[in-house]
């Protein structure tokens, strides 16, 4: 009979820093706060308290020459450094993929669970887009490199024994890149944390990495034209760029503490979203803070926002179809109810999250027969 308190590790593909992945990852060493942690490489510096407080192992590859910088440059080798992690002992593996992570080799009586947030996304649809931003080099290395790792990220992908996604949209690509089925249990945000304000301004707010998926140069060229005021938050390898287009109306800070975060989110006119992401939990801060979202209609925005109440959507990533969701949201204003997007983000709240995470983990060690009956917190895709 398995014990009452099964042992865990939890393997996360580098900790480099405090992004979405790593509230994921905190929120699950909350559910098992007994927890292991694996992972290629670790900053400890970058890290939160709650992560630091567990113990780490790394894979070779943090022993390799300037891998806590270069760590990406060593992906050919991750999938080797996960094969020869030791997990013998453990009783519940829980990957966490976005970079390699779910390639571990378990003991047979173990339960994997797969928490996705993303297929490699430069392994497969992103591919092109990566290889173009390329040196001349990397660019004619990549193609054999990466068939060959997209061969072993499809095989190890049968390794789990279940797969959650972090949305619908990412349960789509899962279903393309490894041809597995995926539960949606959507990531927690602790919409606690934010507040609402009655002195909400006339700035929009931007907030990311200043990478180009995350469209920054997007929004600054639609501002610069619109002339309205905004705030961009963030830093990155496009930072310098988009500091050359932006106009006086434009504000760009390269960040601010959470307490001015959460002030800018709920004094906004609306948060801009331009970003195909995976889930995207910034719009659901947004709508935490009783602020509206424009966003572009594509990705895991879809699933969190709710067109017409709790923000509005444009179809192209372009500067014309930016300038007139803007338009349109100025005309909408009035319309738009902060209580309705205060409920919309609670579907989202850190204990749905946990609910939909024990019911996978109960139903994997056996016991709980009825995880996908009506009542179950979780998705079925497909």
């Amino acid at each position: 009979m398995r014990k009452s308190a099964p042992k865990v590790a939890i393997i996360h593909y580098w900790l480099v820093g405090m992004r979405g992945g790593e509230r994921v990852l905190e929120r699950l060493l909350h559910l098992y706060p007994g927890a292991d942690i694996f992972t290629h490489v670790v900053r400890p510096e970058a890290m939160s308290d709650t992560i630091r407080a567990h113990r780490i192992h790394t894979s070779f590859i943090a022993r390799l020459p300037g891998a806590g910088r270069f760590y990406q440059h060593y992906l050919p080798l991750m999938p080797m450094a996960l094969e020869a992690l030791d997990l013998r002992g453990y009783d519940l593996v829980i990957s966490s993929e976005a970079g390699p992570a779910k390639g571990v080799i378990t003991p047979p009586d173990a339960f994997h669970l797969c928490y996705c947030h993303s297929p490699m996304r430069y392994l497969w649809d992103h591919f092109h887009d990566y290889r173009d931003r390329a040196g001349w080099l990397t660019k004619r290395v990549m193609p054999p490199v990466f068939h060959r790792m997209r061969q072993w990220d499809a095989i190890s992908a049968q390794r789990p024994d279940r797969v959650l996604a972090n949305s619908a949209f990412i349960a789509r690509r899962i279903r393309k890149s490894w041809g597995r089925e995926a539960h949606v249990v959507h990531p927690p945000i602790d919409v606690n944390r934010f507040h609402v304000s009655d002195d909400v301004g006339a700035q929009y707010l931007w907030v990311g990495q200043m990478t180009p998926y995350k469209r920054a140069d997007l929004v600054a060229d639609a501002f610069a034209r619109l002339g309205l005021p905004l705030l961009m938050v963030g830093t990155g390898e496009m930072a310098a760029d988009v500091a050359r287009r932006a106009t006086p109306n434009i504000t760009i800070v390269p960040r601010l503490d959470f307490a001015q975060l959460t002030a800018a989110y709920a004094q906004c006119r609306a948060l801009v979203f331009p970003a195909e992401e995976d889930f995207g939990m910034i719009p659901v801060e947004a709508n935490a803070s009783g602020r509206p979202v424009i966003a572009y209609g594509g990705g895991g925005a879809r699933e969190t926002i709710v067109e017409g109440e709790t923000g509005l959507f444009f179809r192209e990533q372009s500067v014309e179809a930016l300038v007139d969701a803007v338009e349109r949201c100025e005309t909408w204003l009035g319309d738009f109810s902060p209580a309705a997007a205060l409920a919309n983000a609670r579907r989202f709240a850190p204990e749905v999250f946990d609910a939909g995470i024990r019911a996978a983990v109960a139903h994997g060690l056996g016991t709980d027969e009825d995880w996908q009956d009506a009542s179950s917190p979780i998705r079925r895709i497909g």
